[in-house]
């Protein structure tokens, strides 16, 4: 039997070898690049279809109240109390930073 020769294969090899690092970087930093890309992207987008869907909400809310109503005050007023209120919730709802004992020095 023939041996074979495994010193003329070194080309091949090398370019194995360099294609597996090559991918092992590419799996280490591009993808979850591109990974975190798509959620802020998706994310902002997400955001800005939520925004408008609320801003056509409340117009289509404010034009409702005011052929109810038939009085542009009034509805004006419903709609503004309806914001104070989910305002006010949001507000009680909010992260309270504790009082930080340095802030007494400048009193």
């Amino acid at each position: 039997m023939a041996e074979i020769d495994r010193s003329a294969d070194w080309p091949t090899q090398a370019t194995d070898a360099l294609e597996q690092a090559v991918t092992l970087v590419r799996d280490k930093t591009v993808v979850p690049a591109q990974k975190a890309t798509k959620v802020v992207v998706y994310g902002i987008l997400a955001g800005f279809f939520a925004f408008m869907a609320v801003a056509l909400l409340i117009i289509g809310v404010f034009r409702g109240l005011v052929v109810l109503t038939g009085e542009v005050w009034l509805a004006y007023l419903i709609c503004g109390g309806i914001l104070v209120l989910i305002g006010a919730f949001c507000w009680t709802r909010r992260f309270k930073v504790p009082a930080d004992d340095s802030d007494e020095d400048l009193r």
